[in-house]
């Protein structure tokens, strides 16, 4: 038997001068909206305040060595722009930033806690049951019974003799997820948008590598929603907008309509009430206090979406008294659950909350 090996501790490295500045790259990327040219100022004045460069190895070489490996791309106008493999790599760092190293398995792995006729057969075995399809039936196992229960001269199968193999359910998850782009988002000094952009990106990732049959759908809600795709989430922005969430709800509802999985659910990263509704004559619009005509046709929404069931998590970064009062009484209608959060633990929530949705049972 082997015992245990001792060697020489050697500490990790910490990597070239490359990759420290591409990290700090990727982050200021998100701030500026995917904007290269501002990304590349606010590099040079951390450089000139941190000394982050050295005479070997200086902001113009890591600029030749982000063309060179493919991370930027200059236009017909010769404007510098990021490629796919950057924004890839961005959703890679931030599905690990947010939601830690997470191993790669198989398709459409959604173990739930109930057994019945799923996607991949299992290890117990149970008597047939009227209605247990056949190709569940377990033949070895149903004719040693029969070996056992009748004797071995004249073989005879009965009902009872039968044993069928369980199934695993593997449950599949169709989410939409709901960013706020009004103004508040970045208002009275903080950055709000940045970190919903960077948990839209890691979820993205989570379902891609580990949760490949999942679904996600992203919409960006402000007078209006639209939807966009993964690869735009880096160059969202906000805009002078107020808060249209029926709007937002309406897509999303429609979104999830089509999709086929008996799983849905909506996540909606938001900072403040409703303030807007579209009407045919034009937008109606509100910013002061709870004004009960959008109020209520938001919670109309929500009502819509509890008996669809399909549960509405919102996470409110923010954390004013009248504004959970309206998030309460949002929950409530719906059925779904609320998180007051501020923005570092916006991804754990997010992260935990998935895991949690994706194994509730349909009735």
């Amino acid at each position: 038997m082997e015992g245990f090996r001792f060697s020489k501790y050697e500490p990790p490295k910490e990597g070239t001068p490359f990759d420290k500045l591409f990290d700090l790259f990727k982050e200021v990327l998100l701030h500026t909206s995917g904007d290269v040219a501002e990304s590349l100022s606010w590099m040079n004045e951390l450089d000139r305040q941190y000394g982050m460069t050295t005479d070997d190895y200086a902001m113009g070489d890591f600029i030749e060595d982000l063309k060179k490996k493919g991370y930027l791309k200059e236009d017909a106008e010769q404007v510098l722009q990021m490629t796919a493999k950057t924004e890839q790599d961005i959703r890679k760092g931030a599905l690990d930033q947010i939601f830690g190293k997470l191993k790669k398995s198989k398709q459409g792995n959604h173990s739930t806690r109930f057994t019945g006729n799923g996607d991949e057969m299992g290890s117990d075995r149970r008597p047939y049951e009227f209605g247990d399809p056949p190709e569940s039936i377990s033949l070895t196992d149903s004719v040693r019974n029969a070996q056992v229960n009748h004797g071995i001269g004249e073989f005879r199968l009965e009902e009872g003799d039968l044993e069928v193999t369980e199934r695993e359910f593997k449950a599949q998850t169709s989410t939409v997820l709901m960013i706020d782009i009004s103004h508040s988002m970045i208002l009275y000094g903080e950055d709000r948008i940045t970190p919903a952009k960077k948990v839209a990106l890691a979820l993205a990732e989570l379902i891609k590598v580990k949760y490949q049959k999942d679904t996600l759908d992203v919409i960006v809600f402000g007078n209006d929603a639209w939807q966009i795709q993964v690869k735009d989430i880096p160059y969202l922005q906000v805009g002078p907008y107020h808060t249209n969430t029926v709007a937002g709800l309406e897509l999303a509802m429609d979104l999830l309509r089509r999709r086929k999985n008996p799983n849905k659910q909506i996540f909606m990263i938001t900072d403040g009430k409703p303030t807007c509704i579209k009407e045919a004559d034009g937008y109606y619009k509100n910013s002061m206090g709870l004004d009960r005509k959008i109020i209520n046709k938001t919670l109309s929404l929500a009502a819509q979406c509890r008996r669809l069931h399909i549960p509405v998590t919102t996470f409110m970064v923010a954390t004013d008294s009248w504004l959970q009062e309206f998030v309460e009484e949002f929950t409530e209608t719906n059925g779904g659950r609320a998180f007051y959060t501020g923005l570092n633990g916006l991804g754990d929530l997010i992260f935990a909350d998935y895991e949690r949705n994706r194994k509730r049972k349909i009735r």
